[in-house]
């Protein structure tokens, strides 16, 4: 069984937690196909709500209608991916540039379903590099205060995310306290977020694996 096939498994189990109202949906290839199982049942639902543009031009090619989060107010459930995610749930998300809305949305959302195939369960994260997004006038000054805290970034030369700002990869960081150190840098004057989700991590965590689908809860 190759990635995407358990990437599918966990998309179409995340449908359970669908009950109606309007669903917040995240962005990245799991989703993709959380989108498409979501097409099948959309008569039950008023709508969703994107955290990206991608996102929100699949779902619209399946009709499903697309609401602004000012207008929808909060939401019942957020679905969406994760790079890496440690054992409390703690995720490192944003390798499709999305972070920014994706936290909004997570926060904005009483359960946050996260999907994955089984290789994203890890012990400790930082092995996927951590994106940052960034004012893009504060783009040196941000690089060099993550090189103060061992990390190593590297500019996503070539990108510019949905809010119009860029995005810093940083390697080599080993993250022990994620709580810490997502409110360490997102108070670096010029960051807008950073791709820790911790302080808002996920509820459930739902693998595809070779024995199957798996679920996980924190702790």
């Amino acid at each position: 069984m190759n990635a995407d096939e358990m990437k599918k498994m966990a998309a179409e189990a995340a449908l359970t937690y669908v009950k109606g109202g309007i669903v917040g949906v995240g962005t990245g290839s799991t989703v993709n196909h959380f989108i498409d199982y979501l097409a099948t049942i959309k008569n039950k639902i008023e709508g969703a709500v994107s955290s990206s543009e991608v996102s929100t031009e699949r779902m619209k090619g399946h009709g499903i209608p697309v609401l602004d989060l000012n207008a929808a107010g909060e939401l019942d459930v957020y679905v969406d991916g994760a790079d890496e995610s440690d054992h409390n749930l703690s995720l490192i998300k944003g390798g499709g540039g999305a972070l920014t809305r994706e936290k909004i949305v997570a926060g904005a959302s009483k359960e946050f379903i996260c999907i994955a195939d089984g290789s994203k369960l890890v012990d400790v994260l930082g092995k996927f590099p951590l994106p940052v997004e960034v004012i893009p006038m504060a783009r040196s000054h941000v690089a060099r205060q993550l090189v103060k805290i061992g990390g190593t970034p590297v500019w996503r030369e070539d990108f510019i995310t949905d809010n119009g700002n860029v995005i810093l990869d940083v390697h080599n960081l080993e993250i022990t306290k994620p709580i810490e150190m997502e409110q360490q840098i997102n108070n670096i004057a010029g960051v807008v977020t950073t791709g820790i989700f911790a302080l808002r991590g996920a509820d459930v965590l739902i693998l595809g694996t070779e024995e199957g689908v798996k679920t996980v809860l924190p702790g």
